[in-house]
């Protein structure tokens, strides 16, 4: 692995009688795009608060960008769950005190801070105060405010959380465009596919305990579906006689069949006895998804209960 911008050993916190992180290890590369998921409560705001110095851990050692987050501030954009801007400042002031406490030179600034909101689609807002914009546009100032000082590392904590999709698709451009200039970018979020959409490496917590910390294609390697997805043109499918297939099953009211390989099984011999059998318009192995990946290691670590409670909570954004 590359070196880590952020790294924790051990780390765990209490409060009260509530163990919200768990004897958490975690190594973010430099250079990297990572998604820290889990459903709501999993403690990954808590993390977040430790990895920034906001709080501190009961037992275990963090390091950002090879010290402490107070030591390395100017470096480090962070964008909080909790959103706030000062609202009777104009936008235009309360970005150019944001940048100037991060060292940003002034000259200049005002013209750097009007093209960045031009980019987030907050054209001629420069003058007025905070309290007059929408929330989701004060977010897009707030996330602004994380950003315009040009930092190594950014860390956004449910970024998306109260945009419509179209600044959330606004947000991810950006994200995409600063992780292609070589920042090290983590952010949390309980909305898998905004994960699949932009993430690198995927680390997950449930109840404060890492459940995956892997790369996208250490998760497909790790997690294989072990389904097949046709389309036949005449017919359906039968498993009798093709070697390596154990199951077929219907999907919706069309024509595709799921069709389920045998744990033992190469799916690319599997869909060509298909193909030499039957006439398909499609066929395909099926794309996995963080949301099966996460109910399969809830299962496993939880308990079939808590593993549908976990995905309706994920489910209901």
């Amino acid at each position: 692995m590359m070196d880590a911008s952020i790294e924790l050993h051990g780390v765990s916190k209490s409060f009260g009688a509530t163990r919200a992180v768990r004897n958490l290890d975690l190594a973010v590369p430099a250079g990297s795009l990572c998604g820290f998921l889990g459903p709501n409560g999993a403690g990954k705001t808590t993390t977040i608060r430790m990895i920034m110095s906001i709080i501190y851990p009961d037992e275990g050692a963090i390091e950002v960008l090879g010290g402490s987050a107070l030591k390395s501030k100017d470096r480090i954009g962070y964008l909080p769950e909790e959103r706030g801007v000062y609202r009777k400042m104009r936008v235009g002031e309360f970005l150019h005190y944001i940048a100037t406490l991060k060292g940003v030179d002034r000259r200049g600034l005002a013209s750097h801070i009007k093209t960045w909101l031009d980019r987030v689609e907050l054209p001629g807002v420069y003058s007025k105060r905070c309290e007059e914009l929408s929330k989701g546009m004060q977010q897009k100032v707030q996330f602004l405010a994380a950003i315009i000082h040009d930092p190594d590392l950014l860390i956004f904590d449910e970024p998306f959380s109260g945009l419509d999709p179209v600044n959330t698709e606004l947000l991810n451009r950006l994200i995409r465009e600063l992780h292609g200039q070589g920042k090290t970018i983590i952010f949390s979020t309980h909305i898998l596919h905004q994960a699949e959409l932009l993430c690198e490496r995927i680390f997950l917590i449930n109840h404060g305990v890492k459940l995956l910390d892997a790369t996208f294609q250490e998760i497909r390697e790790r997690y294989d579906p072990r389904t097949i997805v046709a389309e036949p043109i005449d017919g359906e499918i039968s498993p009798d006689g093709i070697e390596g297939l154990v199951a077929v099953r219907r999907m919706g009211d069309g024509p595709a069949q799921e069709l389920e390989l045998a744990p033992d099984a190469n799916p690319q011999t599997v869909m060509h006895r298909i193909m030499e059998r039957y006439r398909v318009r499609s066929i395909e192995l099926r794309q996995l998804s963080l949301d099966e990946v996460f109910v399969q290691l809830v299962q496993r670590d939880e308990g079939k209960d808590a593993a549908m409670q976990a995905r309706e909570s994920l489910s209901h954004v």
